[in-house]
C-alpha cells in the first residue's frame, strides 16, 4: 500500500501531464480531475497530489466547485492517516467552506470529517467507530469510498504492528470497529497475515516493534574534572 498516497502507481500519464505542466491551471483539466477521483474512489487507491491540483482549480475558478468532490478528497485524505494529507486538502479550502458559522451542507460536512481526522490523528479508534456510527451523515459522506471502513482498519493495523508484538482481541475489536472475536480474528489473519492464540493476537517482529538494546556510555577524563574545579576555585576566588 502506498502509504501517504502521494504518487501512486495507478497514476496515469495523462494525470502526470497535468499536474507537472501548465495544464494544472487549465480551467477545462477539472473534469479530468474530477474523472479521475471517481476512480480513485471506485479502485481503492488515492492520488493526494492530483487531488490537490483538483481543490487548487477550484480555488481559481469557483463557478466549477463541486461539493461532493470536495467531500471525497477529504474523505479519500482520511484513508491516509496519519500523514498531513488531510491538513493539506483542508488549507486549499475558503473559510466560507470551513468555517462553521457559514452554515452551509459543505461546511457542515467538513466539520464532521474534520472530527473524524482529529480521532484517527490521536490514535482515537475505538471513539472514530463509535463517531462514525452516530449519524447518517457520515454513511452519506462516506458512501462513495469504496471499501472506507478496511482502509482505515489497514491503517490501524499498520500502526498497531509497529508498536506492539502482542495484543488482547478484544482491545482490536474496540480499535478495529469489528464486531466479536471472530471478526477480529478473520481480519488480523487473512488481511494482516498474524496469528491468535488464547485470545491474543501475536504481530511479528519487525523493525519498528522490536526492543532494541540502548547502551549509554558518559567518556569523562581527569582532564574534565580538574577544569571544573580549577573554574570553581577561579569563581570563588
Amino acid at each position: 500500500m502506498n502509504m501517504n498516497g502521494e504518487d501512486p502507481a495507478e497514476r496515469p500519464q495523462e494525470i502526470r501531464n497535468i499536474i507537472n505542466g501548465l495544464e494544472r491551471y487549465n480551467p477545462e483539466a477539472a473534469g479530468v480531475l474530477e474523472a479521475y477521483l471517481a476512480q480513485q474512489c471506485e479502485e481503492k487507491f488515492c492520488d493526494c497530489n492530483a487531488n490537490r491540483a483538483l481543490l487548487k482549480l477550484y480555488q481559481l475558478n469557483p463557478d466549477r466547485i463541486k461539493d461532493e468532490a470536495i467531500t471525497n478528497i477529504l474523505v479519500k485524505a482520511l484513508t491516509q492517516f496519519p500523514s498531513p494529507q488531510f491538513d493539506c486538502a483542508l488549507h486549499l479550502l475558503s473559510p466560507a467552506q470551513t468555517n462553521p458559522s457559514s452554515k452551509s451542507e459543505l461546511s457542515e460536512a467538513v466539520g464532521h470529517l474534520r472530527t473524524l481526522n482529529l480521532q484517527l490523528e490521536g490514535a482515537q479508534y475505538a471513539r472514530f467507530w463509535a463517531t462514525l456510527d452516530s449519524d447518517d451523515i457520515y454513511a452519506d459522506l462516506t458512501t462513495d469510498i469504496a471499501g472506507f471502513e478496511d482502509m482505515i482498519r489497514v491503517r490501524i493495523a499498520q500502526l498497531i504492528s509497529q508498536s506492539y508484538r502482542e495484543i488482547n482481541v478484544s482491545v482490536l475489536e474496540n480499535w478495529l470497529g469489528l464486531d466479536g472475536a471472530e471478526e477480529v480474528t478473520k481480519f488480523v489473519v487473512e488481511t494482516c497475515g498474524w496469528k491468535v492464540a488464547e485470545g491474543v493476537v501475536q504481530i511479528p517482529k519487525n523493525a519498528e516493534n522490536e526492543a532494541k538494546k540502548t547502551e549509554i556510555r558518559e567518556d569523562v577524563n581527569i582532564d574534565m574534572f580538574s577544569r571544573v574545579i580549577k573554574r570553581s576555585w577561579e569563581e570563588t576566588a
